[in-house]
This record gives structure tokens, C-alpha cells and sequence, in this order.
């Protein structure tokens, strides 16, 4: 049923874009559209790879879960390393921008 569901989506969002019917997309809602096309990809790819999980014996799935674990929580700490530098970087030029209007 997901499958399906997915392939209509996906060919829906492929059609969108080839139809001479419809209006010309801007650059940006094309590229919006490629994006939930990839989206849709990835997310069936981890669809397939849980599933493959799944008929796995339970030792296996422990492994996996715990290297998907890793993965995760070292992603989680680049992203809030990220928004932390953006927020003292805005917080930076916000000073900056303060001292100038006061010169």
C-alpha cells in the first residue's frame, strides 16, 4: 500500500514537472519538487533497509540500532554546533552593527 502510494506520489511529482498543461514552474518551486522527489527516494531506501532489519535475528538489529545510534547523536551535535555558531554569529554582528549606530 506505501509502495504504491509512493510511486503514484512519485510520478506525480515527475509528471508535474513535464506536463505542457500546466504553467512553467519557477526555478525555485522546481527545485522544491526535485527535493520531495529525493525525499521520497531516501525515504523509501530506509523503508527497504528497515524491512531487511526487520527479518533479521535480534543480535543483528542491536548493532545496526546502535551504529544508527552513533550516527545520530554525532549528527545531532554537528547540527547544534552549527545553530550555536549561526546564533553567536548573528549575536557578533548584531554588536558590531550596535557600535557602529552609536559612533
Amino acid at each position: 500500500m506505501a509502495t504504491s502510494t509512493s510511486h503514484d506520489l512519485q510520478n506525480s511529482l515527475r509528471s508535474s514537472g513535464d506536463s505542457e498543461d500546466r504553467e512553467t514552474l519557477t526555478p525555485l518551486e522546481q527545485e522544491v519538487l526535485d527535493e520531495y522527489a529525493r525525499l521520497l527516494g531516501n525515504l523509501n531506501n530506509l523503508s527497504s533497509l528497515l524491512s531487511d532489519l526487520s527479518a533479521r535475528p535480534s543480535a543483528e538489529i542491536l548493532d545496526g540500532l546502535r551504529g544508527l545510534e552513533r550516527k545520530t547523536s554525532l549528527v545531532f551535535t554537528l547540527l547544534k554546533a552549527s545553530v550555536y555558531s549561526i546564533v553567536l554569529q548573528q549575536q557578533i554582528f548584531g554588536e558590531e552593527e550596535e557600535r557602529r549606530d552609536g559612533e
